[in-house]
């Protein structure tokens, strides 16, 4: 597939933005990777660690989501509360390790994507209690995220950084704290892993209820329309994308219709 420079549903004019049904907010500066190193990734990731001059130890993090994510990708975050002495220690190693271009593809993905996951935690549990992260002032465009030197957003981390990595699949690993959301998976990403977990999030994330699948009235997750340039090419459309994952195929004539996305908070009860 190739590489992509999309953003999420933005029109620009001058220097201003118009949003057009986009949970970001995104700032210029959202829209700026800071110089952090993001390697494109090819079109069949291997999971390894064998290629990385750095091999990052996110056993940290997976504790916390074993203990504090059920298998439904809701969260405990009145554990995760409890738990904070753990989460701001893992937080402190991840800023203390900055990605460079001796860093492989695979540790690059599990890093960026275990920080986007562990930051919108923190986000939430430093406004909680909180019905929405929407409620949230600058959730996606303030600079919260500190890795080594930088100072960067999570729509910064999302739009200018993971998507640019040429790899779909990110959609469905991110996590916005939200019901529609693609579930927050209860084990951290790792290079040794990381091709299998993208695999197992984008077949759960297609085959749930998010999406109503049908072979003639699909009706898909509104992430297939805010990115749908991020699924598609010269050689394969959004449904072509969807149908390599799905259990019920879509045929190719269908038309494309999307859900009402709920951004209630994705909080166990």
């Amino acid at each position: 597939m190739k590489k992509i420079t999309f953003i999420r549903p933005l029109l620009f004019t001058g220097i201003s933005l118009l949003v057009l049904n986009s949970c970001t907010l995104l700032s210029a500066a959202g829209l700026n990777d800071k110089g952090l190193s993001n390697k494109e990734a090819s079109e069949e990731i291997v999971s390894t660690t064998a290629n990385s001059e750095v091999n990052v130890d996110h056993s940290a993090w997976d504790k916390l989501l074993k203990k504090h994510v059920n298998s439904d990708g809701l969260v405990d975050y009145k554990g995760f509360q409890a738990d904070r002495t753990a989460l701001d220690s893992y937080i402190t190693m991840l800023s203390n390790h900055q990605p460079s271009d001796k860093w492989s593809v695979q540790e690059q993905l599990a890093y960026y994507i275990n920080t986007y996951n562990a930051y919108t935690v923190k986000l939430i549990l430093e406004n909680y209690p909180v019905k929405s992260i929407k409620d949230i002032k600058g959730a996606w465009t303030k600079d919260m995220v500190k890795i080594g030197n930088v100072q960067i957003s999570l729509g910064g981390i999302e739009n200018s950084i993971l998507r640019k990595m040429n790899e779909p699949r990110i959609h469905f690993a991110i996590n916005c704290a939200s019901i529609s959301c693609p579930k927050l998976m209860n084990e951290a990403y790792t290079a040794a892993k990381i091709n299998e977990q993208l695999e197992k999030a984008t077949t759960q994330f297609i085959n749930s209820d998010k999406n109503d699948l049908s072979e003639n009235s699909p009706k898909f997750s509104s992430i297939f329309d805010w990115y749908r340039k991020d699924f598609r090419d010269s050689d394969q459309t959004v449904i072509d994308y969807i149908n390599k994952y799905a259990e019920t195929k879509i045929s190719d004539t269908a038309t494309l219709n999307y859900k009402d996305y709920n951004w209630n908070l994705n909080e166990q009860k």
